[in-house]
């Protein structure tokens, strides 16, 4: 049965366990598993799944949120304390300070009551530094938008699961169709959440995510120095989303101001030879924790590459970066997308209709 934290927060980009799985089983080697792009985390819950030593690294708090609560988990009874307590000091906080634009999605949104308390949850997790906290935090971000028609498991008006659309564009979405916020209490779905995730014990072993750049990875695992023998990992593709603008409601949660998370400044890559330097310096900051014939898997997609440009890019960027040996095990296998509901919001900018998987050991 898949376990049920899996999927306690959807993610655009995510790769399915059974991805994971299939790698793990095919790699000799039962040393440290690594994800220097870990998202949601899929690579190093599995991996603790499957009784491997497991870390990962990404610079998107939501990332690191989801990642952590899963791979690191609380006891299921502190969790329900923690909610029991902040329910029982749930109270109105005072206004916030937001623009006209932001006050009016926002009403829009949300349900006034359920507004009040996404807003207290908000001001009264310590999810960085807390993990039962952190936990509590990624039911929320879960929880936080998505086919609200359909099920009564989020808090907001209809949205994308993966995705939270701009405001302007989700007013007039909303207006345009009629739809009104439903009524729903968050502590309600929260405790229903926490007893359905716990139905599935966490595993024996717990994983160690840090909020890194994966081009500081040496420094975020210094431990980890040579004892990485499988990397699985996904890293952001050329030209297809802007983690920040695309997760922008559930950074809003996580404390960050609503505005600033709409920049195009978090590292989506346009340039093909920017997106390759960065890969470059990428691997070069975990070349360091790479066991002698690490293997690299590494699932890649991107609407301006070609499937002989990714391999040639990875190749050489493997090569520069680690000074090694890096031998390709095959030619790559390709992986057809399938059309999701965030990319009915897209337009222009869906996602690339193949991805591909490529794997390496590096001497």
């Amino acid at each position: 049965m898949r376990h049920r934290f899996h999927s306690i927060c959807p993610y655009f980009a995510m790769f399915p366990e059974a991805f994971v799985e299939k790698h793990l089983a095919a790699s000799r080697f039962n040393g440290v598993v690594f994800d220097p792009f870990c998202g949601r985390g899929t690579t190093v819950f599995e991996a603790l799944l499957n009784d491997r030593e497991a870390a990962g690294c990404d610079l998107h708090p939501v990332a690191v949120c989801i990642t952590g609560a899963k791979c690191n988990p609380p006891d299921r009874d502190d969790v329900v304390a923690r909610l029991t307590e902040l329910e029982g000091s749930f109270s109105i906080l005072p206004p916030p300070v937001l623009s006209e634009d932001m006050t009016e999605f926002f009403s829009v949104c949300f349900h006034a009551d359920t507004y009040e308390q996404v807003r207290f949850l908000r001001a009264n997790l310590n999810w960085r530094d807390d993990r039962t906290d952190r936990f509590i935090a990624a039911l929320c971000l879960g929880a936080l938008h998505g086919e609200s028609h359909r099920s009564p498991n989020y808090f907001s008006n209809r949205m994308p699961r993966t995705i939270s659309t701009k405001p302007a564009y989700s007013v007039r979405w909303w207006e345009k169709h009629g739809y009104v916020a439903p009524h729903r209490d968050a502590f309600a779905i929260l405790r229903s959440m926490i007893d359905f995730r716990f139905r599935t014990p966490p595993p024996n072993n717990r994983g160690e995510i840090a909020e890194s750049d994966a081009r500081k990875a040496k420094l975020a695992f210094p431990h980890l120095e040579g004892r990485v023998t499988d990397i699985i990992t996904s890293p952001p593709y050329l030209d297809t989303t802007n983690y920040r603008e695309d997760q922008w409601l559930r950074l809003w949660f996580l404390g960050e101001d609503p505005k600033s998370t709409q920049a195009r400044d978090d590292g989506r890559h346009y340039n093909k030879a920017l997106y390759w330097t960065f890969l470059k310096e990428a691997w070069e900051g975990v070349a360091p924790l790479l066991a002698p014939q690490a293997r690299i898997v590494v699932r890649i997609g991107g609407r301006k590459l070609s499937k002989e440009e990714m391999f040639d890019g990875l190749l050489a960027s493997l090569n520069g970066a680690t000074g090694r040996h890096v031998q390709p095990v095959d030619d790559g296998v390709t992986t057809p997308v399938k059309r999701t509901q965030a990319n009915s919001f897209r337009g222009s900018k869906a996602s690339p209709t193949v991805e591909h998987d490529f794997c390496f050991v590096v001497g």
